[in-house]
């Protein structure tokens, strides 16, 4: 996952770079910041960046629909709902009407929490065919198609004993819809992974009705194969599938490599790790969380029909700053809405937009944290373009993963306690 640990430091004396590794251990019990003026504040990523022969791309800005301004986090607080998974990393519903979520758990199994409690048998275990033991590998990301009530199918994105990514569909059990068939694996990709880390891990369906595929820039560090900016490597990129056609899948005609020159697979490139992505589920604007090398996170946004081959920039910047080589004349990047550097933390968990009902004060807000500190921040666009990003809440925890459930309402995963928090009001 997009986290950088122990082993990563020690990898990154031996290629000579400095990173920013954590070796905490946090206490358990989340706390609620009083106001969001009692914590420190990082500025909304307005600073120029050094020269450059590039320009950012035009954005169509789009108009906010939500919240006037992000909510005062005094009054809220993140509920525990659960102690007992095993290192979760995605929680997702199934949209069926059953209210049901899934609960990806990083060592292979998905586990269904309903009424209070979790299900006895998993839904899905795939420990036969993934290694949770390393820090960034296992099961990462899982995602239900759309018209799951009716077709039942759903996606994970996993690495393989061999350390490989696989990114693999598989269908509800015809006789319980509390499992999945394991007999109906069917691989799409598998991706070769260079190094055991920056293998990315998030799917999810986009408002086109296709896959995107959240893929690393293959790992080590400082990108050393150059991948990110290669079109014709698959690693460092976001990725556009249509599973609806085909005996896997087929490519989007406006897919920007669809007719050659690249990976036709590929829909954005540029991105070091991102390890979460979330579309709108009211606008269709796309957010990006990619995790950075030393110094800066960053926040990567595309307001709905965006052009296709958005170039997010690494490793020819990180965050809004040069960090390697000189960009070709010419190339365009799509600067980062939000930054942020080590003295709020040191790797970033990309989040969800707030679209439920019972907290109408965060409609339109992205919740997005950071592993490290358990800082949470709010970020809310502007009518005019702009942004607010205040930190609302810090937790000790370590925050892997957001999601949401049929209502909209938010949830949280810490990744080694177990635990899952849903926000409330007070």
């Amino acid at each position: 996952m997009a986290l950088k640990y122990r082993w990563l430091a020690f990898l990154a004396i031996i290629a000579g770079v400095g990173l920013a590794c954590t070796a905490f251990e946090p206490p358990l019990t989340p706390t609620a910041a009083p106001t969001s003026a009692a914590l420190p504040q990082p500025a909304v990523a307005t600073a120029t960046p050094a020269p450059t022969n590039t320009e950012p791309p035009p954005l169509t800005v789009t108009q906010p629909v939500g919240a006037a301004r992000l909510p005062d986090p005094a009054g809220f607080t993140w509920e525990l709902v659960s102690a007992d998974f095993n290192r979760p990393l995605d929680i997702r519903p199934a949209g069926d009407g059953s209210g049901r979520l899934f609960v990806a758990e990083k060592g292979g199994l998905v586990r269904i929490w309903q009424g209070g409690q979790i299900l006895a048998t998993p839904y899905l275990d795939i420990r036969d065919r993934t290694d949770g033991s390393g820090y960034e590998q296992g099961l990462l990301g899982l995602a239900f198609h759309p018209n799951y009530a009716d077709n039942g199918l759903f996606f994970i994105n996993y690495t393989d004993k061999s350390g490989n990514t696989v990114i693999a569909r598989y269908q509800v059990s015809s006789s319980d819809p509390n499992i999945a068939d394991p007999a109906s694996a069917t691989p799409l990709l598998t991706i070769t992974q260079p190094y055991p880390n920056h293998n990315g891990g998030g799917l999810a369906f986009g408002p086109d009705g296709y896959l995107y595929i959240g893929l690393g820039d293959g790992g080590l560090a400082n990108d050393p194969g150059e991948r990110a900016q290669n079109p014709e490597q698959i690693l460092g990129k976001l990725l556009r599938l249509n599973v609806d056609e085909g005996t896997l899948y087929t490519i989007p005609p406006d897919n920007p490599y669809a007719g050659g020159g690249g990976r036709p697979e590929v829909w954005a490139l540029g991105l070091r790790n991102p390890w979460r992505f979330t579309f709108d589920a009211l606008t269709g604007d796309l957010y990006i969380a990619d995790v950075g090398q030393s110094a800066y996170e960053e926040i990567n946004y595309l307001p709905a029909g965006s052009p296709p081959g958005a170039n997010f920039g690494w490793d020819f910047r990180e965050g809004l700053q040069p960090f390697e080589g000189s960009p070709p004349a010419g190339l365009t990047f799509v600067d980062p809405v939000a930054v942020y550097g080590r003295e709020f933390g040191c790797s970033v968990t990309g989040g969800v937009v707030y679209r439920g009902a019972a907290l109408p004060e965060f409609s339109g807000v992205y919740l997005y944290a950071d592993h490290c500190s358990g800082n949470i921040w709010g970020l809310l666009q502007q009518a005019d373009g702009s942004w607010q990003n205040e930190v609302l809440f810090q937790l000790n925890v370590n925050i892997a993963s957001f999601g949401v459930d049929e209502d909209g309402e938010v949830y949280l995963a810490d990744l080694y306690a177990g635990q899952v928090f849903r926000l409330v009001r007070e």
